[in-house]
């Protein structure tokens, strides 16, 4: 089953996406996500220009084989821009063994260890009133698990305060748009914010909270302590992981569970967070850390620490990777959680896929595959348009992390 064809195809259906198709001498094509918000037409470059000339003759079925080449062939290891390419090439293969032996991914992966899959959605609001009314309509679509994120009073530009209750997306046509922050306005807020949601929806709704880089350790530390009557389902990327030291000290102030991941793109990244113990969720992903082959061994190495996996999936990731997630979640047993933000309309109909949603829950579908496809025509008319991810400063001018 030798690789006769691939090629890259971008489109902005509402926002980027970079498609790889892989096609083998049987007529079998399989695709993988390869969407990296803000640089998309570099890891764009390296399929085209380094990694597709390599896959050409090459078995499709030597998945394992065909992940180290390109890992360990490359010499220059690691970072985003590789690992995208390479998760790439790993589920668009997984993609067409699925469907050369006519079974869903998941299948192939160990089988189902759940029925669904629990999701969480995303509450946004520009005041306390408005994230609270967006909890209620993620509640009464039956969602058991939302993320709340609100504007702090006299702060603009909220991380998290989108354009729209359900197609949120943060990055924007030309240059960065610059966000403001104030860490001494936000530490107070927030638990007022979801002293206000326990008191209107009860301790039975999973709530999640995002704080996206903007603490340090013992910022992180207080904040979590201060959550802690609310008993959130996480607390989400508290510090920059860079320092991954820091989230020891986390550890020692607060038993909030504590997810990060999500800019992570190996098992290198995670692994003293996970074999630390500093760290209850994993969230790595399909399209940025390896795709499924990796990801399964992050997860491995996880489920030993009793680490649990809760995947990013914002809508920076397309069908493709929700749906190679959704195999990756049903099949893997230390599941969490997994992130879901719908993507829009247009979106839906260049990429048509299987897997669906019902009562707070998913499920990736039993086509064979991965189950989804891209519409060329129609991603033909949604051309590529350069857009990037907010910065951030603090009130006095310094750059700080968005």
């Amino acid at each position: 089953m030798r690789i006769t064809d691939a090629r890259v195809i971008i489109c902005s259906p509402g926002r980027n996406f970079v498609t790889l198709k892989v096609t083998t001498e049987e007529g079998i094509h399989g695709l993988g996500d390869a969407t990296l918000n803000g640089r998309e037409l570099a890891v764009a470059s390296y399929l085209t220009d380094h990694i597709i000339p390599l896959l050409i003759g090459r078995d499709a079925r030597r998945i394992e084989d065909t992940w180290q080449y390109l890992y360990k062939g490359a010499y220059w290891r690691r970072g985003p821009v590789t690992m995208t390419a390479i998760s790439a090439v790993d589920t668009a293969l997984w993609d067409i063994l699925g469907k050369a032996v006519n079974r869903p991914v998941y299948e192939l992966l160990g089988g189902a260890s759940r029925d669904s899959v629990m999701v969480y959605g995303h509450a946004n609001g520009s005041n306390v009133d408005d994230t609270v009314a967006a909890v209620g309509r993620y509640v009464t679509a039956g969602y058991k698990a939302v993320r709340a994120q609100c504007a702090i009073p006299d702060m603009p530009h909220a991380y998290g305060v989108g354009r729209g209750d359900l197609y949120y997306e943060p990055a924007e046509r030309g240059t960065p748009p610059e966000t403001a922050w104030s860490t001494e306005r936000y530490l107070p807020f927030v638990p007022t914010l979801f002293e206000r949601l326990r008191r209107e929806f009860g301790p039975d709704v999973h709530l999640l909270h995002d704080v996206h880089h903007r603490l340090t350790p013992i910022e992180a530390g207080r904040l979590g302590k201060s959550l802690e009557p609310y008993h959130l389902f996480w607390m989400e990327d508290p510090v920059p992981a860079e320092l991954q030291e820091g989230f020891r000290l986390i550890r020692q102030h607060t038993t909030t569970p504590i997810a990060v991941g999500e800019v992570f793109d190996s098992v290198f990244d995670c692994h003293q967070l996970i074999t630390s113990q500093w760290i209850d969720y994993i969230r790595t992903t399909v399209v940025h850390a390896g795709g499924i082959s990796h990801l399964r061994k992050i997860a491995n190495l996880a489920e030993l620490y009793h680490v649990r996996t809760g995947s990013h999936g914002a809508t920076d990731l397309s069908p493709v990777c929700m749906a190679a997630a959704l195999h990756f979640d049903l099949s893997v047993h230390n599941f969490g959680i997994q992130e879901y933000m719908r993507h829009t309309d247009d979106t839906d109909l260049v990429f048509p896929h299987a897997y669906t949603f019902a009562d707070g829950v998913m499920h990736p579908g039993n086509a064979s595959g991965l189950g989804v496809d891209i519409d060329e025509l129609l991603a033909a008319q949604y051309p590529y348009e350069p857009a990037y991810l907010p910065v951030a400063r603090r009130q006095d001018g310094t750059m700080h992390s968005w």
